[in-house]
């Protein structure tokens, strides 16, 4: 494949609607498929390696990189920033490998209007009370976090229709096969 035929994917949804458990699934596959690292100034998780699942920033280099104009897309989320860095997206797509972009709603819809040929695919839950229970089921997130994620995702989901696909992931091997379909469809057109 060469760098002209790559398409560029953009995977997002809610929070906890399970995106990246799918992305790591979908890229068992189809191991062609790029991958980006975004940067983030949220703070590592448990088990997360800088550079590999995130870039971690401090603000102030963050917001550097933002003056800039290191971000293809960039946007504050749950009191975090995040971003996709332009020199990860070009040296992914140069490589002539289509690429898939783990973003949040906001950063997706930022990457359509620099790049329309993007391909944006949302990751839907199959009710917000399932992804409550997702939420809380991770561990990691605090009452209040829970509460302004599941109302960020009220928006979200108001914002799907803006999307060339809609994934609902209520079963992981249904939704796995569903993105797969989908990936593969537009990669032939």
């Amino acid at each position: 494949m060469s760098a002209q035929d790559s398409k560029l994917f953009v995977i997002s949804g809610p929070s906890g609607a399970g995106k990246g458990t799918l992305v790591t699934r979908v890229r068992e596959r189809r191991s062609n498929l790029g991958l980006t690292v975004s940067a983030t100034t949220r703070a590592p998780r448990k088990g997360e390696v800088d550079g590999v699942n995130y870039f971690f920033l401090t603000r102030e280099e963050f917001d550097r990189r933002v003056a800039n104009g290191e971000f293809v897309e960039w946007a504050e989320v749950h009191g975090n920033c995040y971003g996709t860095l332009v020199s990860e997206v070009a040296s992914k797509l140069a490589s002539g490998s289509s690429l898939i972009l783990e973003i949040d709603v906001q950063g997706a819809l930022q990457v359509k209007e620099r790049f329309p040929e993007a391909v944006l695919i949302f990751i839907k839950p199959p009710s917000l009370e399932v992804l409550r229970e997702r939420l809380v089921g991770r561990g990691t997130e605090t009452p209040e976090t829970i509460e302004l994620r599941m109302a960020n995702a009220a928006h979200e989901l108001a914002l799907a229709d803006r999307y060339d696909d809609v994934v609902v992931n209520d079963d992981l091997d249904r939704a796995t096969d569903e993105l797969v379909r989908v990936l593969d469809m537009h990669e032939r057109i």
